[in-house]
């Protein structure tokens, strides 16, 4: 799904009322009623005390339409009209003309504090005040309103934005911006919706389908997208009749230390889970008993006692991941360090490999072409040095994965894999997935899938989605804190499942 910008919207919106044959009048309506739909079916409407709050805008306008439509369904609502600047849009006008026929709403206009109503925790607040095409923070009426809603710790459903974020810039005033417990956005995902900067104003957001013209969307220049399932599941490639396990190839995993060779036990399951058809595992001495044991069907090359040295790998591999567990000793690194320059097949480096290669930027264009480094966010900011902002933070990963011709998978909530200019936002997984060895998984999976043949862009997309997938199976039954990186290995069957075989597919 593309994630398109303010720019894009708003020309996407022309276009629909153009290929429509409809008016912007009748567009907004569409966009409110699809709004009201969720709002009905997800929130108890008749046991709440429903309170609308409006700019004066084209979002106020939308506002306006789903408190009249809670209204004709005899819900207690109340509409405020936060009125922060003279200019008001027309379709605003027309909808505000409606809503005031309305005997059963009522419907306050706010242009000074004596004006902002008393609202409880126990209220339901739908936030129409401001949409994607704010540029400047909100100030006087309208961001004492804003703060008023926040302090007030009630429920808040914000309207396509919440109220004083920026579509695709860095907040100015953060003490401007509602804190939303749940947005409606319009069409596709907002880029500012998927930044940790952002967090705190965005518990969770629902893409809503408002019509707009698919072929002009499809037709728009991105460089943002957002994983559905429909997207990953043109990637998975199911197994026919007459292939056998030497079709799928031969993972191998390099890492572990002393102390450390569970991180090598657990990607080294995960490439097993995932379908290579042989999985080998390159570890230190001290490590081997603890993976024959472990891992019965992978087998072991090993290196020196307790740490890898000479990285005198002797299996005919088709997917190699180095890193967990591994350590940065001296002679671990100038060992690393000799293997990537040697080898000139993609690798998948996690943990210690990209560790080592921070403090070796020399190194850098050593790395093979098309490889994929898994960084979590401190580790990729030993590799490109601190941000500023999320947005700047974005720019360092489009130019590091561009400049050296790797796939970058950046975890986090919304793990972002970063290729030939482009960034994929992934739409799976919850904070159940910050647990030890949730990252060794992860390379496990793009290891196997690598080892199966798929691209190596391919197999960080599906990577992702299914080690996310895990972590929305599991929380359907338990809490987030008692996830373990066994215990996703253990889900990627039902995670395959729900994605690939299942009838019905949600993203």
């Amino acid at each position: 799904m593309k994630i398109l910008t303010a720019q894009q919207v708003k020309a996407a919106d022309a276009a629909t009322v153009s290929t429509k044959n409809i008016t912007s009048l009748e567009l907004m309506e569409h966009a409110a009623m699809q709004c009201f739909n969720f709002i009905k079916n997800n929130f108890d409407v008749y046991n709440s005390e429903i309170k609308v709050f409006c700019g004066v805008g084209n979002n106020g306008g939308d506002g306006l339409v789903i408190a009249r439509l809670l209204a004709e369904i005899n819900v207690n609502v109340s509409c405020f009209i936060v009125h922060f600047s003279e200019n008001q849009s027309q379709d605003f006008k027309l909808n505000y003309e409606r809503l005031r026929k309305y005997k059963n709403v009522e419907c306050i206009d706010i242009k000074d504090s004596f004006k902002i109503p008393i609202l409880s925790n126990t209220d339901l607040i739908i936030d129409a005040i401001f949409g994607i095409g704010l540029s400047k923070s909100p100030k006087g009426i309208a961001k004492k309103i804003i703060q008023h809603i926040n302090n007030s710790n009630a429920l808040t459903i914000s309207i396509d934005m919440p109220s004083g974020l920026f579509a695709e810039y860095t907040v100015e005033d953060k003490e401007a911006v509602i804190k939303a417990d749940m947005v409606l956005t319009f069409q596709t995902p907002k880029l500012a919706l998927l930044l940790p900067d952002n967090s705190t104003f965005s518990k969770s957001f629902e893409v809503i389908d408002i019509g707009l013209d698919n072929n002009f969307i499809n037709a728009l220049d991105v460089k943002n997208l957002y994983l559905t399932v429909d997207f990953v599941k043109n990637l998975y490639r199911k197994r026919t009749k007459f292939q056998h396990k030497g079709s799928f190839g031969h993972s191998l995993l390099i890492g572990g230390s002393y102390g450390k060779n569970g991180a090598i036990v657990l990607a080294s399951k995960a490439a097993l889970k995932i379908g290579s058809g042989l999985v080998s595992s390159y570890i230190p001495k001290c490590g081997y008993q603890i993976l024959q044991t472990t891992i019965p069907e992978v087998m072991v090359e090993v290196d020196n006692e307790n740490l890898l040295q000479f990285f005198n790998v002797e299996t005919h591999a088709t997917g190699i991941g180095i890193g967990p567990g591994m350590g940065c000793n001296e002679k671990t690194a100038e060992g690393f360090i000799n293997f990537i320059e040697t080898y000139n097949k993609p690798l998948v480096l996690d943990a210690d490999a990209l560790n080592i290669l921070s403090v070796r930027q020399d190194k850098f264009a050593s790395i093979p072409e098309n490889s994929v480094l898994t960084p979590h966010p401190k580790e990729f900011e030993r590799l490109v040095g601190s941000w500023k902002n999320d947005y700047e933070k974005l720019n360092k990963l489009k130019d590091f994965s561009s400049k050296y011709k790797v796939v970058v998978v950046l975890k986090g909530a919304h793990t972002v894999v970063a290729f030939n200019g482009l960034l994929y936002y992934n739409s799976t997984g919850n904070v159940a997935l910050a647990t030890a060895g949730s990252g060794d998984v992860l390379m496990g999976i793009i290891t196997g899938l690598i080892a199966q043949g798929y691209a190596t862009l391919e197999a960080a997309i599906l990577g992702v989605y299914i080690h996310g997938k895990t972590a929305d199976i599991y929380t359907q039954k338990y809490p987030v804190e008692t996830f373990t990186a066994s215990e996703l290995i253990e889900l990627i069957p039902d995670a395959l499942t729900e994605t690939f075989y299942a009838k019905k597919n949600h993203a």
